[in-house]
């Protein structure tokens, strides 16, 4: 853990002004040391624990260097989060929010800190072996999914956060234009993919609370329990619209053998955990819908993720991002955009 001993203008955050916010905002922190540990870098928001002694929370500010318009809403996540939390508990709370450019370069806010483990590339140690525990983290995705999907978000005054019509329209447009300003280089079949896209779209018959990045690793499971989630994280994205581009994304993000080498490191892969086929199957028998078009979404999902990367992969070639382990991230989208042209040739699931 980084402990910020001395009050240093750190990746150009002011720590002494932002202990001072806390400090007037929240009057329940013990007086303690602050403490700060930032999370492992990932390929979006940046995300630090602050800690005072057992006191815990959250920071969430957006990345450095240049990033795409409305990309990166910290205000837009923090009301959401405000508002999903009272009927969603899951959701973390937001405790204050901040464009006090004195304090860093960007506006952020402070969450309330989740209890529990995220799986990434491996299991916990403490959750034994695949095979025993992998369909209860596998259940448990799709219970937790579910439970959010069946939330009235009328009734819960979240009519404000998006609008169900024309909603998948507006992801197809918004998704491909992304690319275009993102691009780089000519991959296979991504033209094909595209046109793939606008003439079979669903008609959406269903619209709910969607996340919009609902993976393994923005879900905290309980570290004596692998069956039960105590945590859903990055909101950023989230909206109203149609609850199976989640489950597209969630299963295009739901690594299995014989994938092509798509840049993630995948748990899932592991025997035990449901096969993309299976997450489907059980997430139709529970939730009830009709996944006759899930194809379409899962293709749609795993170019998303080639956008993404693809995105990062354009910032890394401007100079605007200095790290090495963006280098070769060209050959992880042609094989996103692969895997999303062998899905639409119903040779995935």
């Amino acid at each position: 853990m980084e402990k910020t001993h001395h009050y240093i203008d750190h990746e150009h955050i002011n720590w002494k002004k932002f202990e001072q916010l806390l400090r007037r905002t929240l009057p329940d922190i013990p007086s303690d040391e602050m403490h700060v540990h930032k999370f492992a870098e990932g390929y979006s928001n940046l995300t630090y624990l602050i800690s005072f002694g057992k006191w815990e929370a959250v920071l969430r500010r957006p990345p450095f260097g240049e990033i795409p318009p409305k990309a990166h809403d910290m205000n837009r996540e923090r009301s959401i989060l405000a508002k999903i939390n009272h009927v969603f508990p899951l959701a973390p709370k937001p405790l204050l929010y901040s464009e006090d450019n004195q304090i860093m370069n960007r506006h952020f806010y402070v969450m309330e800190k989740k209890q529990g483990v995220v799986i990434d590339g491996e299991l916990p140690q403490s959750f034994g072996n695949s095979q025993e525990v992998g369909p209860n983290i596998s259940r448990a995705v799709i219970d937790t999914m579910i439970q959010l999907q069946s939330i009235d978000y009328q009734q819960a005054n979240l009519t404000d956060i998006g609008k169900p019509d024309g909603y998948l329209e507006r992801q197809i447009n918004g998704w491909i234009s992304r690319y275009k300003h993102a691009k780089t280089e000519e991959y296979r079949g991504v033209s094909e993919l595209e046109a793939w896209f606008i003439l079979h779209r669903p008609l959406i018959t269903d619209a709910t609370i969607v996340h919009n990045d609902f993976k393994l690793n923005n879900l905290l499971f309980d570290v004596n329990n692998p069956s039960k989630i105590n945590g859903v994280l990055d909101w950023e994205l989230s909206t109203i619209g149609d609850p199976l581009t989640d489950v597209g994304s969630t299963v295009a993000c739901w690594g299995q053998n014989g994938d092509l080498d798509l840049g993630i490191h995948f748990v899932t892969n592991q025997p035990g955990f449901y096969s993309r086929r299976q997450f489907v199957e059980e997430y139709a028998r529970r939730s009830g819908r009709d996944l006759s078009d899930i194809t379409y979404y899962v293709a749609f999902g795993f170019y998303k993720l080639g956008v993404i990367l693809q995105q990062i992969y354009y910032r890394w070639k401007k100079g605007e991002l200095p790290d090495e382990r963006f280098k070769h991230l060209n050959h992880a989208v042609a094989n996103l955009f692969e895997m999303a042209n062998l899905t639409r040739q119903n040779r995935i699931l």
